[in-house]
């Protein structure tokens, strides 16, 4: 039986980047997204379109997420890793910019909706003895981050945290769990930083950079875990 791996935030960057990795190596692909029309895109450009799964939802969606898990065991047979990648940031980053709304949206999706995933993915998991979650943390999740912002590095921070606390109470039913921790990534996520220089996305680290080392960490035996990866662009 192909393994099957579930992506949310893959209608493009990390996530549709994950998708084609993971595609590639022969997985059952499951997709999430918000919007539908940048999933089927993702999924028209996989190797075996029959072998993807499109589940359009918002991670906030706590009823909807369980109910994608469902659906994607149903439709693969087992649920073997979960890249927990939907994420955000926004343009009003500093304290001096405090704004509760959009300040609000950074936790409920960052940190909620990776929860309300992890929650979904759990009882499957258990089921199986066997799974591994990878979460696209950040450098602004392991360091305090000017650039990346109060509420996106309180967000990552917790993530990171609770990766960690997946490792220690769910090893004993199989499940691993690894927080990717990158510094800059050129995905469309940057256009949201103020003053950011578009000049510099190709010495920053690439979406198939993360998909590579997100495929390294699901194709590890089930007797290693990786708590952390940290990644970074050479200085120069």
């Amino acid at each position: 039986m192909r393994k099957v791996v579930w992506i949310t935030g893959a209608g493009s960057g990390i996530g549709a980047a994950m998708a084609t990795a993971f595609a590639q190596a022969g997985y059952r692909v499951a997709l999430t997204a918000r919007r539908a029309e940048t999933l089927e895109q993702v999924a028209e450009a996989l190797p075996d379109r029959d072998e993807v799964l499109v589940l359009p939802g918002d991670v906030t969606d706590r009823d909807g997420m369980a109910g994608a898990a469902g659906d994607i065991r149903d439709w693969g047979g087992r649920l073997d890793v979960l890249c927990n990648n939907a994420g955000l940031n926004i343009p009003r980053r500093r304290w001096a910019d405090l704004d509760w709304d959009s300040w609000d949206r950074v936790i409920d999706v960052n940190l909620t909706g990776a929860l309300n995933v992890i929650a979904a993915c759990l009882p499957i998991m258990r089921a199986q003895q066997d799974g591994v979650m990878i979460h696209t943390s950040s450098w602004a999740g392991r360091f305090h981050s000017d650039v990346g912002g109060v509420a996106y590095g309180a967000s990552k921070h917790a993530l990171s945290d609770i990766s960690l606390s997946l490792n220690d109470e769910e090893g004993v039913n199989g499940i691993r769990s690894t927080a990717l921790c990158p510094a800059e990534v050129a995905t469309p996520l940057l256009s949201r930083r103020p003053g950011f220089d578009t000049s510099k996305l190709a010495a920053m680290i690439q979406p198939e950079d993360m998909a590579k080392t997100a495929l390294f960490v699901a194709q590890m035996q089930p007797g290693i875990s990786l708590p952390e990866i940290l990644l970074a662009p050479v200085r120069r």
